[in-house]
């Protein structure tokens, strides 16, 4: 058992299903989080890797199954936006409490501006974290760049974050205070990638016309 005081909420009920289902139950709660948002990754993923120290689990389960929880969630939203389409997605999303359907048209408006590379930095921002598979799937994307590009950018945000709250131990909830710091890097990188993008295709338009 985690030796600390027994979290409540979401920490609780994520607790609750790492002792019950061990690294799966891990893998479960980011499936979950990916499918309603307003479940926080930056608590799940921490408090993952405290349990990993506690020896509750493996470090490496905890990253695998986390990952492989984030890919099943998306898969699912990848589906539901490629079967339902775009209106019927935004009439389900007016229906579900915390979520906005602003956040929808976001996250469409963003794929549509970036493509494929949305899906991989999307990954590692909030709210578009989940939103991303939508349109995704909604344009159809071929299944296995979506499965390819899900994966690396979950893998990489689950393993930042979990090995935070291992190497913190029972200062585990610290992570969240910080997320939002690497949540702007990344975002501050996706500019700089698309500046650069963009820059590039300019100068070849300009040197094809001279």
């Amino acid at each position: 058992m985690i030796e600390q005081n027994e979290p409540g909420g979401i920490a609780g009920w994520a607790t609750g299903l790492m002792e019950t289902l061990g690294a799966p139950g891990a893998g479960l709660a980011v499936a979950l989080e990916n499918l309603f948002p307003p479940l926080p990754s930056e608590l799940i993923l921490p408090l993952a890797g405290f349990t990993a120290s506690q020896g509750e689990i493996s470090l490496v389960a905890a990253i695998v199954w986390t990952t492989l929880g984030s890919l099943t969630g998306a898969l699912i939203l990848y589906w539901l936006g490629a079967l339902l389409g775009r209106d019927r997605m935004r009439a389900i999303a007016m229906r579900v409490p915390l979520i906005e359907v602003s956040d929808v048209d976001r996250s469409e408006a963003w794929f549509g501006r970036h493509g494929a590379k949305a899906v991989f930095f999307g990954r590692m921002l909030p709210v578009f974290r989940s939103f991303i598979s939508i349109p995704a799937g909604i344009e159809r994307l071929p299944l296995a760049t979506f499965a390819l590009l899900t994966t690396l950018g979950s893998a990489i945000w689950n393993t930042v974050f979990i090995l935070a709250g291992y190497l913190l131990g029972e200062n585990w909830h610290v992570v969240e205070r910080y997320a939002g710091w690497f949540q702007l890097g990344v975002a501050g990188a996706v500019v700089v990638a698309v500046g650069w993008f963009v820059t590039v295709r300019i100068r070849r338009i300009k040197s094809r016309d001279t």
